[in-house]
Parts: C-alpha cells; sequence; structure tokens
C-alpha cells in the first residue's frame, strides 16, 4: 500500500450524559437510515433506465419527508426518510416507503427486544427478517437480500477508509493491545481480531488499529504495527498495555523499540488464579490486589514477595507466571499516579468487546471476514464516541517533555 492512499479523517470526540444509552440510540437511529438509504438505492438502481420523453430520468430524488421520532425502549429515535419524485404521468405512478419505517410508525412494537436485533443482527442477510419483527411485528416484509448486502458493503468501506487514515500529526502516549475472540467465530477457528487503543497527547482515547489475525502471531502484530508507522505514526508510545501471553511484545520492542511494557492485571490475576484450587482462590486474589494497589513501588514489591513467599511452595506454576513478568507489571509506577487506573489493565479494549460480545453471541454460524470485521468497527467506532478522556491531562505534556516520575510523583530536576 502506497503513500497516496493514505487519506485524512476528523478526530471522533464528544460525550453524553448518560453513555450506555446514547451509544445505543445512536447506533440504532444510524442503522434505520442506514437501511432505508440502501433500500431506496435499491429502487432508484430498479428504474435507472426508465427515462422520460424528453430524455430526463423518471424517478429522481426529492429531499426528505420531514424528521419524525419513533419511540422506542430508550427513549425516541429521531429519524429522516428520503422522498423520491415520479415524474411520469401513467397510473402506475411509483413512490417510496420503506420497509422498514411504515409511513405512520411512532411507537416501536416488542421494544425490549429492538436494540439487541437492530444493532448487529440487522448485518446478517438471514436474520434480517427477525430485526424488523423485532420493531415493527412478526407479520413485517424484510428488506430483500440486496438491500442487505448494500448495507454491509457501506460498512466495508467505511472500514476500509479509516484504515488509511494520516496519522502523521497525532501522537499516541499509551497504548493497549488485545486479541479478541468472539461468537459468531470468524471464518478460520483460530482467527481473532487485533485491536489497539490509543490514548493521544489532549487524553483521548480512540480506536487506532482494527484487523484479523492470529492472536499468538507476532508477524500479524508485526504488520500491525508497521501499518501505523508507514501511515505517520513516527513516535514511539511511551507505554504499551496488554495480556502477556500476546505475540505483540515481540511485534512492539522490533517496531516501537523505546515503548515501556505494562502487563495487565486483570489478564494476570485470572492466569494466576486459575492455576489454583479454587479453595485459595478468594485469599489468593485480596494478596495480588495488595501489590498493584499500594502506594509505592517499594511496598508494591514487599506484597509480591509476600505471596510468592506464602503461595510459592505448593502452587509453584501458579507463582512462576506472576515472577515472570514482575518488572512489566509494575511498569506503570513510574508514570503519573493520576493515569494508573487508565494503564494497570487493558480495559479499554475489554468492556468495550463485551458489548461486542453480548450482541453477536446469539448469531449462529460463522461470520465472513467483512462481516465480522466491519460489525466489530461499527460497535466499536460508536463506543468509542464516550471513552472518557485520561484524568491528569496536565500530566501528559510532561510526559512528553521526559519528565520523570517515581510512584506516580514528578520527581524535581536538580539544576547541572
Amino acid at each position: 500500500m502506497q503513500d497516496a492512499t493514505i487519506t485524512r479523517l476528523p478526530d471522533p470526540s464528544g460525550f453524553g450524559s448518560d453513555p450506555f444509552t446514547d451509544i445505543l440510540r445512536d447506533g440504532a437511529r444510524k442503522l434505520i437510515e442506514q437501511a432505508i438509504q440502501a433500500e431506496l438505492d435499491t429502487l432508484m438502481a430498479a428504474f435507472s433506465n426508465e427515462k422520460l420523453e424528453d430524455g430526463r430520468a423518471r424517478l429522481v430524488r426529492h429531499g426528505h419527508l420531514p424528521e419524525r421520532a419513533v419511540l422506542t425502549g430508550i427513549g425516541p429515535v429521531a429519524v429522516k426518510v428520503p422522498r423520491v419524485r415520479d415524474r411520469g404521468t401513467g397510473e402506475d405512478r411509483i413512490s417510496f416507503t420503506p420497509s422498514i419505517l411504515p409511513r405512520y410508525l411512532r411507537k416501536a412494537k416488542s421494544v425490549e427486544e429492538l436494540l439487541p436485533w437492530l444493532y448487529l443482527k440487522g448485518v446478517s442477510t438471514g436474520d434480517f427478517t427477525e430485526a424488523l419483527a423485532a420493531l415493527l411485528g412478526p407479520n413485517v416484509q424484510g428488506l430483500s437480500a440486496t438491500t442487505i448486502t448494500r448495507l454491509k458493503a457501506d460498512w466495508w468501506q467505511d472500514y476500509e477508509a479509516w484504515q488509511k487514515r494520516d496519522l502523521g500529526s497525532r501522537q499516541f502516549l499509551y497504548i493497549w493491545a488485545d486479541g479478541v475472540y468472539f461468537k459468531p467465530r470468524m471464518a478460520e477457528e483460530k482467527q481473532c481480531v487485533l485491536v489497539i487503543v490509543g490514548a493521544d497527547e489532549y487524553g483521548r482515547k480512540e480506536l487506532l488499529a482494527m484487523t484479523d489475525g492470529f492472536r499468538e502471531s507476532t508477524q500479524s502484530w508485526r504488520e500491525l504495527l508497521l501499518d501505523l508507522r508507514r501511515r505517520g505514526l513516527k513516535q514511539d508510545p511511551k507505554l504499551a498495555i496488554g495480556d502477556g501471553a500476546l505475540g505483540f511484545w515481540a511485534a512492539l520492542r522490533e517496531v516501537f523499540a523505546t515503548t515501556r511494557e505494562q502487563r495487565c492485571w486483570v489478564h494476570k490475576t485470572m492466569n494466576v488464579l486459575n492455576a489454583m484450587p479454587k479453595s485459595v482462590q478468594a485469599k489468593a486474589k485480596g494478596h495480588l490486589h495488595d501489590i498493584w494497589q499500594a502506594e509505592t513501588k517499594a511496598q508494591a514489591n514487599a506484597a509480591f514477595d509476600f505471596v510468592i513467599e506464602t503461595y510459592g511452595v505448593k502452587w509453584g506454576k501458579a507463582i512462576g507466571k506472576l515472577i515472570k513478568d514482575r518488572d512489566a507489571l509494575l511498569s506503570f509506577y513510574d508514570f503519573p499516579a493520576e493515569h494508573w487506573k487508565h494503564i494497570r489493565t487493558s480495559n479499554p479494549i475489554e468492556s468495550t468487546f463485551a458489548t461486542v460480545r453480548h450482541r453477536t453471541k446469539r448469531t449462529k454460524g460463522c461470520l465472513s471476514r467483512k462481516t465480522g470485521l466491519a460489525m466489530a468497527f461499527k460497535l466499536m467506532m460508536s463506543a468509542q464516541k464516550k471513552w472518557r478522556k485520561l484524568d491528569g491531562q496536565n500530566r501528559l505534556p510532561e510526559i512528553i517533555q521526559g519528565v520523570e516520575f517515581r510512584d506516580g510523583l514528578r520527581q524535581l530536576q536538580v539544576a547541572a
């Protein structure tokens, strides 16, 4: 891919008073409007060859009907319906009424089922009738397969354009990485979605990269990171956060050699506890929390040694998982304390994909590569609008300037 293929997209931002509801309402509105547009495109294409005697097209676009609100279980969802004009003079005049939004619909039926279906099931041709049934009732006639194909193609085009955006003017101080599996599975059994979320110099979190690959594959992660550099991300992030099992770390050391590493404490805690009997897991979990919740690195190391001494003899395999990443588990102490809750775990990815998994687990069969990526991309972009900025944004310029932090506190610079 050449540099000429890089395009610029606006930086996403914006926050709402009720992020979860706003995400759902916005997702429903966009999907309804996209479905209506796809159905309209199908209608216009079907009559594209019909002309008047003077050569003008018989069927043309004619603005929009007044915006109306459809009452759903999450409140009113505002939608617009485009109009068409039939210039013909016969009795069989053509009008456009989208099947997803009948002319007088003001209240969704089965509203408690509306969004789980519309938000995901609508991307599956075979299940789209079920999505419409949740909105309009069980006897509704579904959209054609051609219309749904157009809709999914639009999602894929959005994803491809986003992949080519220029990053030359951006700097990301923190990045979170994870390889996410979800149902329905991708076409290949071991295939997953590789995700990188970044926090820029203003403290804004955003989806930085996403593609399909193999979670343990260093090569897949290397290709993803090299593409970020090719598109202009020249400065190494200050810290990367992720699960210790990823092939991501070997690739990171090759592409962004100066980036420090922080292992995710949520993943590490689960890995350690899974290697212990259930009878001791609750107590051991509390002792593990004592490590990463300590106020200083010295206190964290003392708690670390206590866990090793307490559990190492009987459960050496579990403690071995902890010891091998000791330094990388405590890297966050060298960054501002205001950022600790953001950088100790890969939660920005985990929490978002928990929603993705919830919406995908009922879909049967497996997704094609394009459908799976387009679906995950749309859900991530919707969630991104409501991600919280980093706390302690005043510390970000200090990190860029190379100011030293110890135990989360800025160290005074001694004049030479």
